[in-house]
């Protein structure tokens, strides 16, 4: 499973509802700040997430909108954050200027109290593979170079058959072990058991893709095939074809049919022009891609292989706080 929390949707600038390109993915242990549009950081606390283990930046390009609260960020999480280093990954021309926003401006000559690794993205790197998790970047094209998408995506499982590894016998401990990891074991009476006599069939992992800023998906339904969940921007409608085209961005319905080629299952639309309303992109998208939502700041959506759901932070919070002073009224 995979939980994505949208801190900013809106496109270019802030609206009064939406604030500047952010997002975090949740898996596990790992923590990934995608995007850190101005003003992150206030919308990181008040979503209730806080910072902690948010060591891992993952930048699509080089546009401010996209980058301009780093500078923010890094300053808080280096001072009063008990991290030991912060990673952050992206192209070339995205990362010299994000150097220059933190080395010329946050940092002054100064030495940060934990270390920023910058880490140069290329075509396909894989960023991240511990055996269970794989996270890689793929490129987009977007105005200027170096610009990414990402994929966060669970490698397939066969699930131990304990009952069946009770009936043969099999002990707990580190036969079973090996047998997960799909080796033979030989048992102290001297059978010889083979991992697909205790391993059930194939399960396939969650897949989670995120595309930023990106005037064409020609060369994208291979890479998002099969998605649990994509996300992509919808800054114009098809009414501005050519205005999406000269800015290298999508319309709701270009994204929709990217969804549609590529076989998601949910599509999250996001980076919203001002010009528009929600309801103008959704209706567009949905009339070719019904399983489409508009992500609000805020909306966290918990992505898993047999759907995705919608919340939103603050309501919760907002709710639970209600129901704490609803309690505490009716306490004697």
């Amino acid at each position: 499973m995979f939980e994505v929390v949208f801190f900013g949707t809106s496109a270019a600038s802030p609206s009064a509802y939406r604030g500047l390109s952010a997002h975090m993915v949740m898996h596990r242990q790992y923590r990934f700040l995608v995007d850190c549009g101005e003003g992150t950081q206030r919308q990181i606390l008040r979503s209730g997430l806080g910072f902690k283990r948010l060591d891992k930046v993952l930048l699509t390009h080089s546009h401010l909108d996209h980058i301009l609260g780093l500078g923010g960020l890094v300053s808080t999480l280096t001072r009063w954050e008990t991290l030991e280093q912060l990673e952050i990954y992206a192209g070339a021309a995205t990362l010299s200027r994000v150097r220059d926003l933190i080395e010329l401006v946050v940092l002054r000559g100064n030495q940060p109290p934990v270390g920023i690794v910058y880490e140069q993205l290329r075509p396909h790197d894989i960023i991240l593979d511990d055996g269970k998790f794989k996270l890689s970047a793929f490129p987009v094209q977007h105005r200027g170079p170096d610009c990414f998408g990402f994929v966060f995506e669970e490698k397939p499982r066969r699930p131990f058959l304990n009952e069946q590894a009770e009936a043969m016998g099999i002990p707990a401990g580190p036969e079973r072990a090996r047998l997960v990891q799909g080796k033979a074991v030989t048992l102290a009476d001297g059978r010889i058991i083979e991992p697909d006599m205790v391993l059930g069939d194939v399960i396939a992992g969650t897949k989670y893709v995120h595309i930023g800023d990106v005037g064409r998906t020609h060369n994208l339904a291979a890479i998002c095939e099969g998605a649990d969940a994509l996300t992509i921007e919808a800054t114009y409608t098809e009414e501005e074809t050519e205005m999406a085209h000269k800015f290298g961005h999508m319309t709701a319905a270009k994204s929709a049919q990217l969804a549609v080629d590529a076989n998601v299952k949910t599509l999250i639309l996001t980076h919203l022009s001002r010009r528009h309303v929600e309801r103008d992109i959704l209706n567009e998208a949905r009339a070719i891609f019904p399983n489409t939502y508009v992500a609000r700041d805020f909306d966290a959506f918990q992505v898993t292989r047999e759907g995705t759901t919608r919340v939103n932070l603050l309501r919760q919070r907002e709710k639970a706080a209600a129901q704490a002073r609803q309690k505490a009224a009716a306490a004697p």
